[in-house]
């Protein structure tokens, strides 16, 4: 039960550890202290529980509940280190600097005895918690659902390297698929489930949680169009150790119980920035729906005089790691615009309506997405995301395109902003290069710049 819900039951220890952490500091305060007799007030029980819903914010913000069953001690002692050290500034600024006080004295105590008591209250079911998910992983009670790329003898090497270590990564292979699809060696060990190009079928199918891939130096240049399909899907990829030299700047060493792995880091930017982007987004977008509900209503009665239909265009897109969602849009085309098939539209597009145009030329129909990037779909800023039928088109061409799955997909991106909207397949891939660029140097600063620039280009009214 643990193992199957790690960070629920995370969360649950860290509250009641925050929660005891309170209740013992707020008696060291008023007995040590302040010199004053201990009682349960309302104050000492608002403080228990709303307290510890700050640290579990906090915990949240420096990625404390991402991948906790991958977690090891060293990497939870300091986060709790830092966390507590963070936490016990903020409370101490926030609600114990104005204590009326006979010496600064006092403040130091109060600051070293909230930190102190915290952190032994949280290191030490946290330390409990993560040993026990890492004496499963190494015993290989628990692993990870792992798939081997290659059939050569270098496969068959760090397979058999993985599964003789004394204490396990957590690799649990499935079978593997191979580059020629001819008999190896390694069909006899593990189960073959065919060629390089079924890959995508057998992550789905088989829900594939890691990939190893093992190629021989011949098959280095098949490497790039691999992982650009891999990119996909939320798997962790590896690579052996002498795959470095054609992999550059995207990988970070994992050298764990004996075994040399690369790992390509499918990370865009620190978790704790994502944190903040993703409580940014709900809170921007919830303020944006309430004061845009006036617009709402006057853009819905004129979507409805405008032409026969619903006021509201629902169409399935791919969001992140390829999970389809259904967008929300302002209908601003008449009902039977796709009759004939999925068709990109133009500029001089006969299937807009007049006030379709007007609205898209503002960005208009794009507001109810607010409510997409609430339910979690979609982000203020990212990548503009595509349906189905042209993502098979464009990975045809250029299967980079797939790396644009790996977040959320966005109400407006730098690739709208430079570009616009695409009429083709081919403008697809020219405003691609402009969110590829924005995956690599994703930041909260750098979103802040494109909603400036998304809002200056709906004032301006220079939409394309």
């Amino acid at each position: 039960m643990i193992t199957r819900y790690p960070a629920l039951f995370m969360v649950l220890t860290d509250y009641c550890s925050a929660a005891l952490a309170w209740a013992a500091f707020y008696y060291f305060r008023k007995i040590q202290i302040e010199q004053a007799e201990f009682s349960t007030n309302p104050t000492f029980w608002l403080g228990s529980i709303v307290i510890p819903l700050f640290w579990i914010l906090l915990y949240y913000i420096i990625g404390t509940y991402q991948n906790v069953i991958r977690q090891h001690r060293f990497k939870i002692l300091s986060q709790t280190f830092t966390a507590t050290l963070t936490g016990s500034i903020g409370l101490f600024f926030a609600l114990l600097l104005d204590d009326d006080i006979y010496s600064y004295q006092f403040y130091y105590k109060s600051i070293l005895g909230l930190f102190a008591i915290h952190f032994i209250c949280t290191i030490i079911p946290r330390y409990i918690l993560t040993s026990y998910f890492v004496r499963r992983i190494q015993t290989r009670k628990v692993g990870f659902k792992t798939l081997l790329i290659g059939g050569s003898e270098k496969a068959v090497q760090i397979y058999e390297e993985l599964e003789a270590l004394p204490k396990s990564m957590g690799n649990s292979f499935v079978g593997f698929v191979n580059l020629n699809g001819i008999d190896t060696v390694l069909e006899e060990k593990l189960p073959y489930f065919g060629h390089v190009k079924q890959i995508e079928q057998v992550i789905r199918e088989q829900e594939i949680e890691e990939v190893i891939i093992a190629l021989d130096r011949s098959e280095h240049e098949k490497l790039k169009g691999i992982i650009s399909i891999l990119s996909g899907y939320p798997v962790r990829i590896k690579l052996i150790p002498d795959m470095y030299d054609i992999i550059s700047g995207s990988v970070r060493m994992n050298n764990i119980f004996g075994a040399l792995l690369l790992e390509v880091n499918s990370e865009f930017m620190p978790f704790w920035q994502q944190a903040l982007k993703r409580i940014f987004d709900i809170v921007l977008s919830l303020i944006a729906f309430i004061l845009l509900i006036p617009l709402y209503i006057v853009l819905s009665i004129a979507v409805l005089t405008s032409s026969k239909g619903p006021i509201f265009f629902l169409q399935e897109r791919v969001g992140k790691d390829g999970i389809p969602f259904k967008i929300i849009k302002f209908r601003t085309m008449y009902t039977d615009a796709e009759s004939k098939g999925p068709q990109l539209s133009s500029s001089n597009d006969p299937r807009i309506t007049p006030v379709g145009r007007i609205m898209r030329k503002l960005r208009l129909d794009e507001f109810p997405q607010f409510i997409n990037v609430i339910k979690g779909d979609m982000s203020l800023v990212g990548p503009r995301p595509e349906r189905q039928f042209y993502i098979d088109q464009i990975v045809q061409k250029e299967p980079q395109f797939m790396q644009l799955t790996k977040v959320r997909p966005g109400i407006t991106s730098w690739g709208q902003v430079k570009y616009g909207y695409a009429e083709n397949v081919d403008q697809m891939l020219q405003r691609m290069k402009y969110d590829l660029l924005y995956l690599k140097n994703m930041s909260l600063a750098l979103d802040f710049k494109i909603m400036l620039y998304t809002i200056l280009i709906v004032v301006k009214a220079k939409g394309k």
